[in-house]
C-alpha cells in the first residue's frame, strides 16, 4: 500500500509543478521586459491578460495529470489481486502466523480476514487518491473524508458487534463499509480537480510506477516482515499476549503514523521544489521538516511514558494484558524520536524520488540490526 501512496505523492506534485512553471514562466519574461512605452503597452497587455488567464486556469479547471490515472488504474488492480489472494490463502496464512487448528483464535481470525479482505480494492483505490491530493497540496480533502469514513466505522461498529450480534464479523463489515465510504468521497471532490481520462494510453505512467514500486517494496517488506514475526511469536504464546502485543503495536503506529503527515508535507514541497529547481527552496524544507521532526519525537515519548499507564486501561481491564502493556510502554516511548526522524527522512527521499535510496537502506540496517 505506502509504495503506492509514496510514488503517487512524489509524480503528481512534480508534474502539476511542471504544468504551473509554463504559464507562470511565460508571465515572467513578459513581465521583465522592462519599462515600455505606451503603444507597446497596449500590444502587451492582451500577452499578460492572456498569461493570468492561463495560470488562473491551470489552479481552477481540472488538470491534466496523467500519473494521477496512473495511481487509479494500478491501485484497482492490486486491491482485486490482494482481495482474492486472501481470500483463498487465509487459512494457510493463518497458520503460519501461529494461529493453528486448535487455537480459538482461527475461527473469528479467519472471518475477520476473509470479510476484510473484500475492502482491499477500496483501500488501495483511496490510497492511490489520497496520493492525488497529497501531490497537490491538498491534505484538506482527505482528511475530511477520512473523519467522516471512521466516524461511520466507529458508529457502525457497535451495531454491527452487538446490536445485530455479529461480533468480529460486524467489525470487519463495519470497517469495510467505511472504507468504500471515504473511497467515494474522495472520488466525488477528484473529479473537479483532475482529468482522470487521458487521450492516449502512452501516456499512462505503468513503468515508472512498477519500477519505484519495486524498489518500495523491497522497503516495505523489510519494514513489515519485523512484525509480521513478532505478530507470529505473539500468536504462539496465546490470547492474553496477542492482545497485550496488539494494544501496543497499534499505540506505537498511532504516535509513528503522526510524523507521517509531517513527512507528507515535506514531500509534496520539496518534490515541487525539485521540479522548478529551486534549490534554496529545497534546503530550507528539508532543514525545517527535520527539525520539527526533533521537536515532534520527543513530545510525542514524554506523552506517552506520563499517559500510557492510564490510557491503555481504556482498551482492556484484564489485570494480564495490562501487566504485559507496561513492560512494552519503555520501548514504545523510546523509540518515538528514531521513529519521527525515520518518517521524515523517508518523506525527503520521497520528495527527490529518491525511492532507490530508500529502498536499499532499509533492509541492510535491519539485517545489520539482527546481527
Amino acid at each position: 500500500m505506502f509504495p503506492l501512496v509514496s510514488i503517487t505523492t512524489s509524480f503528481v506534485a512534480r508534474e502539476d509543478a511542471t504544468s504551473r512553471s509554463s504559464a507562470e514562466a511565460e508571465q515572467d519574461e513578459i513581465l521583465e521586459r522592462g519599462p515600455v512605452v505606451d503603444h507597446e503597452m497596449e500590444e502587451l497587455m492582451p500577452l499578460v491578460a492572456c498569461s493570468n488567464t492561463k495560470i488562473a486556469e491551470s489552479k481552477n479547471e481540472r488538470r491534466h495529470i496523467p500519473s494521477a490515472s496512473s495511481a487509479l488504474v494500478i491501485g484497482s488492480m492490486l486491491g482485486i489481486i490482494q482481495t482474492f489472494f486472501l481470500i483463498f490463502a487465509a487459512k494457510p496464512l493463518l497458520s503460519y502466523m501461529g494461529v493453528n487448528s486448535e487455537s480459538p483464535m482461527l475461527k473469528p481470525a479467519q472471518q475477520y480476514l476473509t470479510i476484510r479482505s473484500t475492502g482491499a480494492p477500496a483501500l488501495l483505490l483511496s490510497l492511490a487518491v489520497q496520493g492525488v491530493f497529497r501531490g497537490l497540496k491538498d491534505t484538506r480533502t482527505p482528511l475530511y473524508a477520512i473523519i467522516v469514513g471512521d466516524s461511520a466505522n466507529v458508529l457502525m461498529d457497535p451495531i454491527f458487534i452487538f446490536t445485530f450480534g455479529l461480533g468480529v464479523k460486524g467489525a470487519a463489515i463495519a470497517h469495510v463499509l467505511s472504507q468504500y465510504l471515504i473511497v467515494l468521497i474522495l472520488f466525488w471532490r477528484l473529479v473537479d480537480k483532475v482529468d482522470l481520462l487521458p487521450p492516449s494510453f502512452k501516456e499512462l505512467q505503468f513503468g515508472q510506477f512498477l519500477k519505484n514500486g519495486f524498489l518500495l517494496l523491497v522497503k516495505v517488506i523489510a519494514v513489515t516482515l519485523c512484525v509480521t514475526v513478532a505478530a507470529s511469536l505473539s500468536a504462539r504464546q496465546g490470547p492474553t499476549t496477542m492482545a497485550a502485543f496488539q494494544i501496543c503495536l497499534q499505540i506505537w503506529l498511532a504516535a509513528s503514523l503522526l510524523a507521517d503527515g509531517l513527512a507528507v508535507a515535506g514531500q509534496a514541497i520539496l518534490a515541487s521544489a525539485f521540479a522548478k529547481k529551486d534549490y534554496e527552496k529545497i534546503i530550507a524544507t528539508a532543514s525545517r521538516v527535520l527539525q520539527i521532526g526533533i521537536l515532534l519525537g520527543l513530545l510525542l515519548s514524554f506523552i506517552l511514558v506520563v499517559g500510557l499507564q492510564f490510557a491503555s486501561r481504556l482498551f482492556t481491564k484484564d489485570i494480564a494484558v495490562l501487566k504485559l502493556i507496561s513492560l512494552g510502554i519503555p520501548f514504545i516511548a523510546a523509540t518515538q524520536p528514531i521513529n519521527a526522524l525515520a518518517f521524515v527522512f523517508d518523506g525527503v527521499n520521497y520528495g527527490a524520488s529518491d525511492f532507490a535510496y530508500s529502498a536499499y537502506s532499509m533492509p541492510f540496517c535491519r539485517f545489520w540490526l539482527q546481527l
